[in-house]
């Protein structure tokens, strides 16, 4: 994450930033604390948005998908699963499975962005305790912006966590879901293709696998990895010793 660098290298600042320098061009400390609050308001503002987004299109891809199975089962109903039903199938579950894509890869972009905000207001707390360090023990979030500091905002220990701690996240759980439409739409193309009945089994649930093995790296790539990736301006002491 470039855009995370610090101008000076990752050299961390010292000293009260909401104090004045002695200079007659600094401005007041009333003044630089409500600068460092309007950042913090609207770093919290879009990360209720990004969230608001994510359930949204969440929601949506649900919905898409309700009404597939719906009308799935309707022409089935009506066609005996003959050729029709099929051909109905064809044409709509890959509609299906572009928008669970698409829904995945915002949603992890989302992920991605959320992890940029929480450095941001990791770096105004580590202000405001510079100005009140007596007000530590009643922060449980973290004021550092290196990886732990950012984890323990998240409630998190820092590391790569469990690989299936990535599927009880919400882009995880749809990752599960788009696999199983992949397969499914894998088991209908087969038998169409001359395949036999186990072949087709064993293609779906393949097709399946694989459509859940790339998203789930896909998100690791861009939200797990780069966590440990970010230059900090403000680390823990015993991060910037060693």
């Amino acid at each position: 994450m470039d855009d995370e660098r610090s101008s000076d290298g990752g050299e961390s600042s010292s000293g009260d930033v909401l104090a004045g320098r002695g200079s007659a061009t600094s401005l007041p400390p009333e003044m630089r604390l409500q600068i460092l609050t309007t950042e913090h308001w609207s770093l919290l503002s879009t990360r209720a948005m990004s969230w608001n987004e994510a359930f949204s299109r969440a929601t949506m891809f649900l919905s898409v998908l309700s009404g597939a199975v719906v009308a799935l089962a309707l022409v089935a109903q009506v066609t005996s699963f003959g050729d029709t039903f099929l051909t109905f199938a064809l044409l709509i579950l890959p509609i299906v499975l572009f928008v669970g894509v698409a829904t995945f890869v915002r949603l992890v972009q989302i992920n991605h962005e959320d992890l940029r905000w929480v450095i941001g207001m990791n770096r105004l707390r580590h202000a405001y305790l510079d100005s009140a360090p007596e007000l530590r023990p009643y922060f449980v979030t973290g004021w550092h912006d290196d990886e732990a500091g950012v984890m323990t905002t998240f409630a998190a220990r820092p590391g790569p966590g469990g690989f299936a701690h990535q599927f009880v996240t919400t882009p995880g759980i749809l990752a599960v879901v788009n696999g199983m439409v992949g397969g499914t739409l894998a088991g209908i193309v087969v038998p169409r293709i001359g395949l036999a009945m186990p072949a087709g089994i064993a293609m779906a649930i393949a097709v399946g696998l694989l459509t859940v093995a790339l998203q789930a790296l896909h998100q690791y790539r861009r939200v797990v990895e780069p966590r440990g990736r970010t230059t900090a301006r403000f680390p823990e002491p015993s991060a910037r010793i060693g």
